[in-house]
């Protein structure tokens, strides 16, 4: 199992995660969503393609656009649509 840590809070924790270029990509409902802040930031990946971001709310203490999400990825990497994986500070290991 990983779990997803920020500013003390487990922001994430699952044992069916997905490792892709060293980021664990957690599904959604595995996430708490109370801590989550809508983005309007995207980027592109030129295998994956385009993710959306949001930033965490933790204790009213924001980290912007540290989570991201392929909402629809090219077909390559279809097995993370609607998985999220962090940065920016959040701490990811093994439960």
């Amino acid at each position: 199992m990983y779990v997803a840590k920020w500013n003390g809070a487990v922001i994430a924790q699952s044992d069916k995660t997905i490792e892709i270029e060293g980021n664990q990509y957690f599904p959604m409902e595995s996430v708490e969503s109370r801590y989550l802040v809508e983005s309007t930031t995207t980027t592109t990946c030129s295998w994956k393609g385009e993710a959306n971001y949001y930033s965490l709310n933790v204790d009213g203490d924001v980290n912007i656009d540290a989570v991201w999400v392929y909402r629809s990825p090219k077909e390559a990497a279809k097995e993370i649509a609607n998985y999220v994986a962090f940065w920016r500070g959040v701490d990811v290991s093994k439960a």
